[in-house]
């Protein structure tokens, strides 16, 4: 018989996302003085008062779009095969949940549109707050998944705290580049770069035999 308490978790998150969506959309589209929650509420076929009941505003609900990827990527890890390298789970569900749709081929203008619009977005006073908020949320959940694949406690060991906090960090540096990169520069090829570095072991440019950017 299915779980109904897992079912509404279920589809909580699902409306979580639906609407952190509509409004990451809407302020990319419109810009961020120009989208109203009723704007939000239409465009994801939901009532104001549902709105209300997930989000004190907009800055939540885009905030709230990093937690769920976040959600997703601990989910994979935990899926992941049990003969699987740690790591190697990691780089597949970061590239698989992090990458927008269709980074890796989108055109040049596309992306740069794309690029352009994260930037404003991200410049938002109003997000900072809720971005940090969402952080924190998001390496938590991802400490426990690393605690769930390795058996450690994510109370009390140091090890899936630090996964998840170098998880964030290198995602939050292969966004960064490709945001003030001179062109544009799609985020999976990054990705991939980034955490294959990190599942290396960070060896210098000159061990490897590569260059130190692009």
């Amino acid at each position: 018989m299915p779980n109904s308490s897992g079912l509404r978790e279920r589809k909580k998150r699902q409306t979580r996302a639906a609407l952190s969506l509509a409004t990451i959309g809407l302020c990319l589209e419109r810009g961020w003085d120009n989208v109203t929650i009723e704007d939000i509420a239409a465009a994801a076929n939901v009532s104001v008062r549902t709105f209300r009941n997930y989000f004190a505003g907009k800055a939540e609900a885009i905030a709230a779009g990093h937690v769920e990827r976040t959600l997703r990527i601990a989910d994979d890890i935990r899926a992941a095969p049990a003969g699987e390298p740690l790591w190697t789970s990691i780089v597949h569900a970061v590239q698989a949940n992090f990458a927008p749709a269709g980074s890796a081929d989108a055109g040049e203008e596309e992306f740069g549109r794309w690029r352009d619009g994260v930037r404003l977005l991200f410049a938002e006073p109003a997000l900072q707050g809720e971005l940090l908020k969402a952080n924190a949320s998001a390496q938590d959940e991802l400490a426990r998944a690393v605690a769930d694949r390795t058996g450690t406690d994510p109370e009390h060991d140091i090890y899936p705290k630090l996964v998840a906090a170098v998880i964030g960090a290198g995602s939050t540096v292969a966004i960064e580049h490709c945001l003030h990169a001179e062109s544009p520069t799609p985020l999976g090829p990054v990705l991939r770069e980034v955490f294959g570095r990190l599942a290396a072991g960070l060896p210098l440019p000159t061990e490897s035999g590569e260059n130190s950017g692009h």
